[in-house]
């Protein structure tokens, strides 16, 4: 693996897939839409005689786009995936909660505060209402609402909330690298917040994760394809069996192995989500 990489911005829902990243990044970084682009886009390299580190540009709340962006680069032909390494996604949640709460710190606390982003799904709408209720616990504004693009409740509908629940001001703080447009609600100010990553730290934080997969190359011989496939194995619904109950059953695992429980043995772990199953309740942060 040489000293450099062409790094490849693999972009999901948060990013418009990619159209909210192309005026964020230098040319440097090719900005592609997960899936097909990005197939053609890796491919691509090897006929130029280029290696690539590609960065699922996620925020922390689709691991999805990290599975799918593994699974892309392990249909690739081998001659093509030589040389290429999936790195770590650009941000945890973790990263999220701290970045919002930075971006809270620089907004008057007259100003209730609606996070915002595109809808995904329900796992990871749920894990913004969570991300949302430790801004508001840990900083200085007794207003902190969610809304999605897309989804429920909207942006309209958020602010709307916010002007019901007493603000006269509301300030947007975009969770996602889209950047919403404030709506116009009658009876109450709206604007929006500055990215949430500044492209300075944009270029910089991809410039580590490409750094950081190389370094794991070199002294492990791991291309991250591995640890990518296994990204979103807890992300979706969980169950559980009541003490006591009896069962001995395999359940698949990304390795293709099972494993089985003793009669009577308590446990739980996460399923992959399906179709049509029940979704938890989600609790709504309010003053």
């Amino acid at each position: 693996m040489a000293d450099h990489c062409r790094v490849i911005a693999a972009c999901g829902h948060e990013a418009a897939h990619g159209a909210a990243l192309r005026d964020l990044v230098g040319p440097e970084v090719a900005v592609v839409s997960s899936g097909r682009e990005l197939f053609r886009t890796v491919a691509g390299l090897r006929r130029r005689g280029e290696e690539g580190c590609v960065i699922p540009m996620t925020l922390g709340r689709d691991p999805e786009l990290v599975a799918d962006t593994a699974r892309t680069l392990r249909a690739l032909p081998a001659a093509d995936r030589s040389g290429v390494l999936l790195t770590e996604p650009f941000g945890t949640a973790q990263h999220l909660t701290g970045w919002l709460r930075a971006a809270a710190g620089r907004v008057s606390d007259t100003s209730a505060l609606l996070v915002t982003a595109p809808a995904g799904d329900p796992f990871e709408d749920a894990e913004l209402y969570r991300i949302a209720a430790l801004v508001r616990r840990y900083g200085r504004h007794a207003l902190v609402e969610v809304a999605f693009g897309g989804g429920d409740p909207d942006l309209t509908e958020g602010v709307r909330r916010c002007r019901l629940l007493g603000a006269s001001r509301v300030t947007l703080l975009p969770a996602a690298f889209v950047r919403p447009d404030a709506p116009e609600v009658s009876g109450i100010r709206t604007e929006v917040a500055g990215p949430i990553v500044p492209p300075s730290a944009l270029t910089r934080v991809l410039a580590e994760r490409a750094a950081d997969a190389r370094r794991r190359w070199r002294r492990h011989g791991d291309d991250g394809v591995g640890a990518g496939l296994a990204a979103a194995d807890h992300h979706g619904h969980n169950h559980t069996h009541p003490p006591g109950e009896g069962h001995d059953h395999g359940h698949g695992h990304g390795s293709g192995h099972g494993h089985s429980h003793a009669p009577g043995e308590d446990h739980s772990h996460p399923q992959r989500r399906s179709p049509g199953r029940a979704t938890p309740q989600v609790i709504r942060s309010t003053a």
